[in-house]
């Protein structure tokens, strides 16, 4: 759950001549990979329901309204990027890590989904486990599980470093100190990469960061007509210093081993910009960094009840499936289908 600051911007056609639905994305390349694993690790924009139930937030009503018409632990009113990535892969969204543990294990087959939302490379503001621990999990599965295949048929998604950013400036840090943030994470993500290469899987995306500074959470400030400077150009930077260190890692690895930048950033912005030069008309940017579910005040959020009276305190927008974001961080089910969409041909570089 990136819930303070973290990712977004995502957008909702990725091209002006070509409607992208849901059940042409998830087919486009169906059976391209029937055998492929699919190894998840991150936070809210990745995990389809491993974030605790009793925490309530993705597993409370309105979430899910979209798909499948309940909370299912999504942070959307629908699908997540996970969700879109296995279809463009040509598999099924993995099991989550929880559904494994509490018995479901007949969908190992399509990999597991490690994603706990709020969580960070290192550890954040919620006390759920970080990409170390997740990695941990990982291993443990690997051992359990000695006849599972791995190399050429695995691949892992990592999507992470939003919330280390949120709880960096809830401590009250400053950007004078925020380069040796971005260098520890870089560097600890690296680490984390060679992990889950050591272990089988060989094809790795790594997501960057999306323009922050377009979140909800910042555009608010400006009514949603602008996005932040300040926050975009953190993203930026830290995107600067992870396609560095990716080269790197490629440059010294064997010729079966593939990593590959998911760039959310140039994806979020081109969408952006293809979709208010629809021939429909120019859209405002409030239509599109406006949340479709949001607090009735800012000390309430999407789902939010009262307690006793059990009221709502939150208000949903009537057509979520026109809505690019669904709540003050996470993108909605339509956002996701095109942002995902943009990055098809990096995530088919790793087939």
């Amino acid at each position: 759950m990136k819930q303070l600051t973290t990712l977004a911007l995502f957008c909702l056609l990725s091209s002006i001549n070509v409607v992208v639905s849901d059940e042409t994305l998830s087919t486009r390349v169906h059976h391209r990979k029937h055998n492929l694993k699919l190894f998840v690790f991150g936070d809210s924009y990745v995990d389809t329901g491993n974030w605790p139930k009793s925490y309530g937030g993705s597993w409370q009503q309105p979430y899910g309204i979209t798909f499948p018409g309940s909370p299912s632990g999504r942070f959307s009113d629908g699908r997540v990027l996970t969700d879109y990535i296995a279809g463009i892969l040509g598999t099924k969204s993995p099991i989550t890590y929880r559904g494994w543990k509490s018995g479901e294990k007949k969908w190992i087959k399509y990999g597991m989904n490690f994603a706990y939302g709020g969580t960070g490379v290192f550890n954040t503001l919620v006390n759920q486990p970080n990409m170390t621990t997740q990695i941990d999990y990982f291993h443990q599965f690997v051992q359990q599980n000695q006849n599972l295949q791995l190399n050429s048929s695995s691949m892992a998604i990592i999507s992470l470093a939003g919330n280390d950013y949120a709880t960096y400036f809830a401590s009250n840090h400053t950007l004078q100190d925020l380069p040796d943030l971005t260098k520890a994470l870089i560097n600890q993500l690296v680490y984390n990469i060679k992990r889950i290469h050591d272990l089988g899987v060989r094809k790795i995306g790594i997501t960057a960061m999306e323009p922050l500074g377009c979140l909800p959470q910042f555009a608010i400030s400006t009514s949603y007509q602008n996005c932040s400077k300040t926050e975009n150009t953190l993203a930026e930077f830290h995107n600067q210093m992870l396609v560095e260190s990716i080269r790197k890692l490629n440059n010294e690895s064997d010729d079966k081993s593939h990593f590959v930048i998911l760039d959310l950033y140039k994806a979020f912005s081109s969408s952006l910009y293809q979709h208010q030069n629809i021939s429909t008309g120019n859209l405002s940017m409030e239509s599109l960094l406006k949340p479709c579910c949001q607090g009735v005040i800012k000390e309430y959020f999407c789902g939010n009840i009262e307690e006793g009276t059990k009221t709502m305190k939150y208000t949903v927008c009537e057509h979520p499936n026109n809505s690019f974001f669904w709540d003050m961080i996470h993108p909605s089910n339509h956002g996701w289908l095109a942002i995902s969409s943009q990055l098809q041909a990096s995530l088919l570089e790793l087939l």
